[in-house]
C-alpha cells in the first residue's frame, strides 16, 4: 500500500485524525515549553535599564490613561528602515519592568521607543499643548490641559510597591523616598542627589517651565524624555542577546 494510501485512513477516520492531531500538538508543546523551566529569566539583562522613577512612572500612567499607545509604539523592529530613522531596535530587556509593556505595529505618529532627549522639553510643551505648531500634518489632538492639571497620586509609595509585587527591583530605599523623589525630579533648585542616585540618567527639569505647581505636563514629559536613553548602544554587544 503507498504512502498516501495509509496518510488517507487517518484522513477519513475522526478518531484516530484526533488522537494524532493531539499527539502531534503535545509533542510540539513539551519540545517549546520544557527549555523554559531551566532558565531563571527568559530576558538576557542589560546593563543601565533600572525601574522607573516615581515621577517617570506617574508620567507613564498619563500615557496610557491619555491613550498615547494607540497612535505611537515603543518597538523598533530589526528592519533597516527602521533603524536608520528611529535609531537601535528595540530590547526586550528595556520593557521588563513595563506593565504593560507599550510595544506594538499601530502608528498613526512616529514610534517613541528612542524620543529621549531627541527634543527639549519645550518643544514637548508646545507639541502637546499645539501639535500643528510644530509638526504641521499632525493629526493629534491637543493635551493643554495637562499644563493646568496638578498632578496628584494619592500614593505613590503603595504603586511602586505594587509594582514590587509583580518583580520590579524597587527597593526600600526607594519606598521612602517615592514622595520627595516625585517632587524632587522636577525641581532642578532642590537636593536631587538621592533621586540622581537611585534613578541613574533620570533627567532632572523643571519641564512644563511652571515653578508654580507640579503638573501632569511635568510627569507626562519626564517619561518622554527618559524612553530610549538608559542603554548605552556604544558599548552594548549585541552577540550576547544570542542564546
Amino acid at each position: 500500500m503507498a504512502f498516501i494510501d495509509k496518510h488517507k485512513i487517518i484522513e477519513t477516520n475522526a478518531t484516530l485524525l484526533l488522537v494524532g492531531s493531539l499527539a502531534v500538538v503535545t509533542i510540539g508543546g513539551i519540545v517549546e515549553i520544557t527549555p523554559l523551566f531551566y532558565l531563571e529569566n527568559t530576558i538576557e539583562k542589560v546593563e543601565g535599564v533600572r525601574p522607573y522613577s516615581p515621577l517617570e512612572l506617574a508620567g507613564r500612567d498619563i500615557y496610557v490613561r491619555e491613550g498615547c499607545y494607540l497612535c505611537h509604539s515603543q518597538m523598533i523592529r530589526p528592519f533597516r528602515d527602521e533603524v536608520e530613522r528611529y535609531g537601535p531596535y528595540s530590547l526586550a530587556a528595556e520593557s521588563m519592568y513595563d506593565h504593560p509593556f507599550q510595544w506594538g505595529s499601530k502608528r498613526t505618529g512616529p514610534d517613541l521607543a528612542r524620543v529621549g532627549g531627541r527634543y527639549s522639553n519645550e518643544w514637548h510643551v508646545q507639541h502637546l499643548v499645539e501639535p500643528r505648531s510644530v509638526v504641521p500634518e499632525s493629526v493629534m489632538p491637543s493635551y493643554s490641559f495637562l499644563l493646568d492639571t496638578p498632578l496628584e497620586v494619592p500614593d505613590i509609595e503603595g504603586h511602586l510597591r505594587t509594582n514590587a509585587i509583580v518583580g520590579v527591583p524597587y527597593s526600600e530605599e526607594m519606598f521612602e523616598n517615592a514622595q520627595a523623589d516625585l517632587i524632587a525630579q522636577a525641581d532642578p533648585d532642590a537636593d536631587t542627589a538621592g533621586v540622581e542616585e537611585r534613578y541613574p540618567k533620570a533627567v532632572i527639569a523643571n519641564f512644563d517651565g511652571n515653578t508654580a505647581q507640579l503638573t501632569e505636563m511635568d510627569a507626562l514629559i519626564a517619561y518622554l524624555q527618559m524612553l530610549g536613553t538608559l542603554v548605552d548602544f556604544s558599548t552594548y554587544d549585541e552577540t550576547t542577546g544570542y542564546r
